[in-house]
């Protein structure tokens, strides 16, 4: 999903789960009101906390590490998962109220 297309969802209020997979103190830093905090190394263990009916972004600072664990979602049967392009980085571009670090 391109940050462009979040925002606009977010602005227009459709909401899908945004889940943060970096670590404490990257989203201590910046990040977008309301996403979930589960780091990648926490990932496998915290599945059972994710609802794979539900449409789901994954957030990292780039958008590698959430490519990663999108994919991973994909194969344990999340079907409604997107990676967010470029991530939090390329986001702040579109929503001034998210810092960069």
């Amino acid at each position: 999903m391109s940050p462009r297309e979040l925002k606009e969802r977010l602005d227009a209020g459709d909401y899908p789960v945004l889940l943060d997979v970096r670590e404490r103190w990257e989203y201590d830093l910046a990040r977008i009101e309301g996403a979930t905090l589960v780091p990648l190394s926490e990932i496998e263990e915290r599945f059972r906390e994710l609802d794979p009916g539900a449409e789901t972004v994954v957030i990292c600072h780039h958008g590698a590490r959430s490519a990663h664990v999108t994919r991973a979602l994909n194969r344990a049967g999340f079907h409604y998962v997107s990676n967010l392009e470029g991530g939090l980085d390329a986001y702040a571009d579109v929503d001034e109220s998210v810092g960069r670090y």
